[in-house]
C-alpha cells in the first residue's frame, strides 16, 4: 500500500523556492494556521506573514518564510504563491 502525499509547490514573485512530496504543509492564513494533509477538501487561502512548515513522507521538515500570497489546495496539489518566500 502506497503512502498518501501532498504534491506541494513553493513559489515566489521571482524564483521557484522548493517543490515536492510532502505528508503535511501548515501555513499561516489571515484567518488562522491551517493544516493541509492529503485527501484535504478543495480550497483557496490569503496568506498571513508568516512560516509554511511541509512535512516530508520521511519526518524530515522544511521551514520557509511567506508573505503576501495565498495558498490553494485541490487533488492532493498545494500551491503556495507568496510575492516574498525563502527557505529558511
Amino acid at each position: 500500500m502506497s503512502v498518501k502525499t501532498l504534491h506541494v509547490e513553493l513559489v515566489a514573485a521571482d524564483q521557484a523556492v522548493w517543490s515536492g512530496e510532502a505528508k503535511m504543509v501548515v501555513a499561516k492564513t489571515v484567518e488562522g494556521e491551517i493544516g493541509l494533509l492529503p485527501g484535504h477538501e478543495p480550497m483557496l487561502a490569503i496568506l498571513g506573514n508568516g512560516e509554511v512548515r511541509i512535512t516530508l513522507a520521511d519526518g524530515e521538515s522544511i521551514k520557509a518564510s511567506a508573505e503576501d500570497g495565498f495558498l490553494s489546495v485541490e487533488h492532493d496539489v498545494v500551491t503556495v504563491v507568496a510575492r516574498h518566500a525563502a527557505l529558511i
